[in-house]
């Protein structure tokens, strides 16, 4: 059995990646929302969640897709109870790299799926920890001219060149990259939305 009518609210190329190697049939409408800062006492799990939903809801209503399965997701990179979005600027990544460099962080991944029809409004947040090795300053500029930092929470993609700066990941990886994957296709799963296999 596949799955039903499935439309993925994100413009990432790395959480499109993961589903198409699923070898599943699904849309593609990228969320432009406005990401709003997180709220005063706000966690860092709620706030991934609530971006999710946000992202998720917009291309529910721009589609009007109420038979459809819609799933939004949101990424950031904590250090210490901060949370550390896309750098801003080169000089930005720099620093977060430096902060990142040597500790251990943690990775939450927000994901929200929705179905009108079925009343479906269901909201998960995944936990993953990464250790960084000690960076060098020189590292991190020629990680920085690579380009790969720009676009990424937290400065860096582990499924690129970014590989190079983790020692040790404790949990989900594809958190890591931006969508737990296995989480997804259970809750899918879990709300009769079909099966992978």
């Amino acid at each position: 059995m596949a799955f039903e009518r499935l439309i993925l609210a994100t413009a990432s190329p790395r959480r499109i990646n993961l589903f198409h190697q699923l070898d599943l049939t699904f849309e593609v409408q990228a969320a432009n929302v406005e990401e709003p800062p997180p709220e005063a006492q706000e966690t860092p799990s709620s706030y991934t969640q609530r971006l999710a939903a946000l992202k998720a809801q917009m291309i529910l209503d721009q589609l009007g897709a109420d038979d459809a399965w819609v799933i939004g997701a949101d990424t950031v990179v904590v250090l210490k109870d901060k949370i550390l979005g896309k750098p801003r600027s080169e000089a930005h990544a720099q620093e977060m790299l430096t902060q990142l460099s040597g500790h251990q962080h943690e990775v939450i991944t927000g994901f929200a799926i929705l179905h009108k029809n079925r009343g479906i409004q269901y909201q998960e947040a995944v936990h993953t920890k990464v250790l960084f090795r000690e960076l060098t300053p020189h590292l991190i500029a020629r990680y920085i001219r690579s380009g790969e930092p720009m676009d990424k929470a937290g400065s860096y993609g582990i499924q690129g060149k970014g590989a190079v700066l983790v020692e040790r990941v404790e949990g989900c990886y594809f958190n890591v990259v931006g969508f737990p994957i296995s989480h997804i296709i259970a809750a899918l799963e879990h709300h009769k939305a079909g099966t992978l296999f």
